[in-house]
């Protein structure tokens, strides 16, 4: 009777739990693009040490692209070669977002964007959680953190160990089917996709007469919440 009454007790805390759980506003979530005949190449995991190459190409073809970067994951935000790099692939006009701290959890969000503030001076609205994967308590700590998730509805499979052949056989799989728009999941850490398989699809996207664009114009939004000067470096700036 005891452990029935403890049951029942339970039970109670944690539909109470769970109830209050979904009575709190969760951040929206962006599959895809807003606006028809866009495409919105993403760049996951970096900042490393091909984005300066990539973000020339993309410069010198006329594509605005967007990069979810992280704190601390293939290497530190804050080191100087880094920082150098992330600051030349804001100033080409590229989308700079949110991809959390080190990736594995969605902890550390304001720790990234205290980041972002020293580095680049911006305050983003935009995050893509870890591998795509979201619950109402991530869209709840994400909407506390005044940002909306943005995860992909097209995947080059890079990151998951596919060649660069396959990737673009992915791709122009994608463009055979010619979709009304994409955001597109990309890893700038991959030197294949830099250099293999980018250039090999932009023609492509181009020619299929898609608009390539930032995920902030695929989805009819404003780039950064706000943006300042960038900082300087004090003791502060370490990972």
């Amino acid at each position: 009777m005891l452990l029935g009454k403890k049951f029942a007790l339970l039970l109670t805390a944690l539909l109470a739990s769970a109830e209050s759980l979904t009575d709190k506003a969760t951040a929206t979530v962006y599959t895809k693009c807003v606006a028809p005949n866009t495409i919105a190449l993403t760049f996951d995991d970096g900042p490393w040490t091909y984005e300066k190459e990539l973000s020339d190409f993309l410069t010198n073809n006329g594509v605005k692209a967007t990069f979810f970067v992280n704190g601390d994951n293939y290497g530190c935000i804050y080191d100087a070669t880094i920082v150098q790099s992330l600051q030349y692939t804001f100033r080409a006009g590229h989308q700079i977002c949110s991809h959390t701290w080190s990736h594995p959890h969605l902890t550390d969000l304001n720790k990234t964007q205290t980041a972002l503030e020293k580095v680049l001076g911006i305050k983003t609205p935009w995050l893509r959680p870890p591998y795509g994967e979201y619950n109402d308590l991530v869209r709840q700590t994400a909407y506390e953190n005044n940002k909306s998730l943005v995860t992909w509805n097209f995947d080059s499979l890079d990151s998951d160990g596919a060649t660069a052949a396959q990737s673009k056989g992915y791709y122009d799989s994608q463009i055979a089917k010619h979709p009304a728009d994409l955001i597109i999941l990309n890893h700038e850490t991959e030197v294949n996709t830099v250099r293999q398989v980018i250039p090999y699809v932009v023609p492509k996207l181009k020619a299929a007469g898609y608009k390539l664009v930032t995920v902030a114009e695929c989805l009819g939004g404003q780039a950064y919440s706000s943006v300042a000067s960038f900082g300087s470096r004090d003791s502060t700036w370490k990972c």
